[in-house]
Order: structure tokens, then sequence, then C-alpha cells
């Protein structure tokens, strides 16, 4: 629900960081400030957090699931993806992208999360629910809990992932025919590829150097995450993800989300952290001058 209370850690409040050199630090806006905003977005470089707390924020009903299209129609549902998100209002969230439903269909899904009264929400995915009609219309009234769960059948324990992922420039007529020539082809039916977020609202209105995490200005993010159930479809999984990615990076931006970033190296770590990269190898050197920590998205103490 970024749109209407930011981003989860827009919401963390105080966190407890185990650091390499063996200290328990409690962190929030008067204690630990500096390492408090390093690990609101700086992945795992600065320690081991063993307690989190969150402003909580009490939510009822909700309006929302999804509607599902042949993924022949991946460039008008995009195209009205696109102009639908301008004038969202901030009780909504919708994202989009293409798939497989159990039986191996191919299809072009918009799913939505109305966190406002759901008889407001009915009215506003009106639009949503008829400007073509859909394969399966599942959006309704439901509990929170429910559209969280809504897709846990698609992700099953055991499958294999990979993962490629940047934010778009702007999503134009020319992107928007670039990323439908993709939909339907994964090797795999099992992949959510290609797929768009949709970002606007509260999370936008975080200043870029407010917290470690930077990407605050870009409305909508690409994603390719694929996945499939042998190893021995792991080359062509991994080379199709490789290869539709590198096809439509002339229309994305450097950065990237770090919860996406795979194997992609140094440089492109450096990017997801943007301009907040220098500030936190400051803050590497501080905590972890040694780079014991540097299983993920590593930040080293040097630049």
């Amino acid at each position: 629900m970024h749109a209407k209370y930011g981003l989860a850690l827009d919401n963390v409040i105080g966190a407890d960081v185990v650091t390499a050199d063996g200290r328990l630090l409690t962190t929030n806006a008067s204690e630990n400030e500096d390492l408090f905003w390093g690990v609101r977005g700086g992945s795992g470089n600065f320690g081991i957090v063993t307690s989190l707390q969150y402003r909580l924020h009490e939510l009822g009903p909700v309006f929302g699931g999804a509607v599902f299209h042949p993924a022949a129609k991946a460039g008008e549902v995009l195209r009205f993806f696109h102009d639908y998100s301008q004038a969202i209002p901030d009780e909504l969230v919708i994202q989009c992208g293409s798939f497989s439903l159990p039986d191996k269909t191919p299809v072009f899904a918009v799913a939505a999360c109305y966190c406002g009264r759901p008889s407001e929400g009915e009215k506003v995915l009106k639009p949503l629910r008829t400007f073509l009609p859909p394969i399966v219309d599942a959006i309704g009234e439901m509990s929170y809990l429910q559209l969280q769960g809504m897709f846990d059948p698609f992700f099953p324990p055991g499958r294999l992932t990979y993962v490629k992922s940047n934010f778009i420039r702007a999503l134009n007529d020319d992107v928007i025919r670039a990323i439908a020539e993709f939909a339907g082809r994964s090797p795999s039916p099992f992949s959510f590829a290609p797929f768009v977020e949709h970002w606007h609202g509260a999370a936008t209105r975080v200043g870029i150097t407010d917290t470690a995490f930077p990407h605050r200005q870009h409305s909508y993010n690409l994603m390719f995450w694929s996945n499939w159930e042998s190893p021995s479809e792991s080359d062509k999984n991994i080379r199709w993800t490789r290869t539709s990615w590198n096809a439509l990076r002339p229309f994305l931006v450097e950065g990237s989300y770090g919860n996406y970033v795979s194997d992609e190296g140094d440089l492109f770590a450096r990017a997801a952290y943007g301009p907040n990269y220098e500030r936190l190898v400051a803050l590497k050197k501080k905590y972890d001058p040694t780079n014991f920590f540097r299983m993920n998205h590593n930040i080293k103490p040097t630049i």
C-alpha cells in the first residue's frame, strides 16, 4: 500500500542491529540515527537486524483483485494502464504483467487494490473492469489478507527464479510496443514477465536522500520475474530473461529496486543506491570496515 502509507521502510520507526564487532545497537530517529538511515534501504550491509518497530495502519476490507486479458492484448492493456494511472488516488495501487493461468493460457493481467471505502473503490475501478472485456474479472470486496494471498498458488516452494528489473524512463508508445513484444513469450509458463509496477503517492513524496532507498521519482518499474521447475531448464530461462531485459535497456534508467537485483555486479549495485552511495560507503567504513557483511548487494568500505 505504498501509495497511501509509503513503503515498508518508510514505516520503520526503530530497529535493533547486531554489528560486525558484536555490538547490539538500537537505532531510531534519536539513537544511532546514521545507522537508522542506512538500514532503511541499504540492504544487509551494516549488520544483522534482530527486531523492527513499525508504524501500523488499521485497514478494513479492500476492493481489489485482478482482471485477466489475453496476452495478445498486452499493448492495449498497457496503454490503458498508462492513461488510467495518471489520475488514480493514493488509495489505489495497480500493477500489470504477463503470466500463465493454471491451464497454461498466457494472459496479461492488471492487479489492483483500493484501500478506501469499498463502495468508492467499486466506482474508481469500474474503468479498469470495462475498458476491454476480460477473460476473467476477479475484482471484488475482500480482506487485505485475502488479497495478499491471491497469487500465492502461482509461487509454490521449490521453483527456480531469476530476476531482472529497472525503472522505466517513460511509459510511452515505443516502450509499450517493446514490452508487449515479450508478453506470453517466456519459455516457462510459471514466469511473471514482463511485469510493470506503478509507483505513486506517499512513496514518491519522500525525499531521495531522506532514506537510503533513493528511487522516489520514477512512476513505473519494469520486471522480468522468471520461474521454472527443473535445473535442466535454467539455461534457456536465464538466457531469455537476459535477452529480453537487454532489448529494453534503452528505455530504462540505470537504477533498480535493490530487492530485484540479481547478478549484475558492483556497478549495477552502486546504481541501485544512486546519489546515496557515498554516504552509504561512509557508514560501511564506520560500522563494517572489514566488509564482513558482503553476501548481497555489497557496499564496499572504499569507493
